[in-house]
């Protein structure tokens, strides 16, 4: 694949991310929405650095590692979701204002 084709593959994940994420009520819609949105960063950074430095392996170890990162903080996000949803039965954003408290 070309490096534009990347990029526009980057910006569509992200794009269509930042509309699930804004667009959307659901705690994990709108999860689900900046997961696809970092997804499209790490596209984005991949194929950046593989045109930049293509021999290189420090690009790689770092794209492992943000995938690894991503993947802890949605299993976290998800995990207090999920205990928010059994302590008081919220799932949209509307009826979580008032855990503030």
């Amino acid at each position: 694949m070309t490096f534009e084709l990347l990029l526009v593959l980057a910006a569509g994940l992200f794009s269509t991310g930042l509309f699930g994420a804004l667009s959307q009520q659901s705690i994990v819609m709108i999860m689900m929405g900046i997961e696809l949105m970092i997804g499209g960063v790490i596209v984005a950074a991949a194929d950046f650095w593989h045109f930049l430095a293509p021999a290189a392996g420090s690009g790689q170890v770092v794209i492992v590692a943000a995938v690894v990162a991503m993947a802890v903080e949605m299993a976290m996000g998800f995990a207090v979701t999920t205990a928010i949803y059994r302590a008081r039965r919220v799932d949209m954003t509307d009826m979580a204002e008032d855990l503030k408290g």
